[in-house]
């Protein structure tokens, strides 16, 4: 395996991390609260799920053109 695959395969493993801490986020009462009264989530969980979904699919492009050279 190429070390640009095993790249891609930890900013995969990275990102669904923070694609689920973002998501528990989403569901915790205080947040649910603060998305009700104000339309929108708080920037924290808001970073966690972008930047999640940015290293996931940053991730999977690296694991799936990795080895081409």
């Amino acid at each position: 395996m190429s070390q640009r695959k095993i790249i891609g395969v930890i900013l995969l493993v990275i990102g669904v991390i923070l694609l689920v801490f973002g998501y528990n986020a989403t569901q915790a009462t205080g947040e649910q609260l603060a998305e009700n009264l104000t339309g929108h989530y708080s920037d924290q969980t808001m970073v966690y799920i972008i930047v999640g979904a940015v290293a996931a699919v940053g991730g999977l492009l690296m694991v799936f053109t990795g080895g081409r050279r």
